[in-house]
């Protein structure tokens, strides 16, 4: 059974950086990226990126601050957060794509074309 395990969340000031952490479980997969849900919206995309590592897609909220990245070795996603903002207080979840699709077939962006999610963990950000 394949399990995302994220790590890494925690609480912080506005302003801080912290960095969020997805251990696929040795597995590879075709794109492994990040949304996030704060209490009473709806799943958000954060960001995403391709297995070859040639494709990085992020939300417009968090362009220019966060920065995701893949380790290959480790199976392990990571997304580094700068410059937090309070309105990024929310439960950021780890998820993947496991299988190759056609570009033209998939909106990486869209949480319903992932099939493997994590737990979730907690950023909360005060100000």
């Amino acid at each position: 059974q394949v399990q995302l395990v994220e790590s890494g969340g925690g609480l912080v000031q506005a302003g801080d950086s912290l960095s969020l952490s997805c251990d696929g479980s040795g597995r590879k997969f075709y794109y492994m990226g990040w949304f996030r849900q704060a209490p009473g919206k709806e799943r958000e995309f954060v960001a995403t990126i391709r297995w070859m590592r040639d494709k990085i897609y992020y939300g417009d909220a968090v362009k220019g601050r966060f920065t995701i990245y893949l380790d290959n070795a480790k199976k392990t996603v990571y997304l580094q957060m700068n410059s937090l903002k309070v309105e990024d207080t929310a439960v950021y979840y780890c998820a993947a794509i496991p299988n190759f699709r056609p570009p033209d077939t998939i909106m990486v962006t869209n949480s319903t074309e992932y099939d493997f999610w994590g737990q979730g963990t907690q950023v909360t950000v005060s100000s």
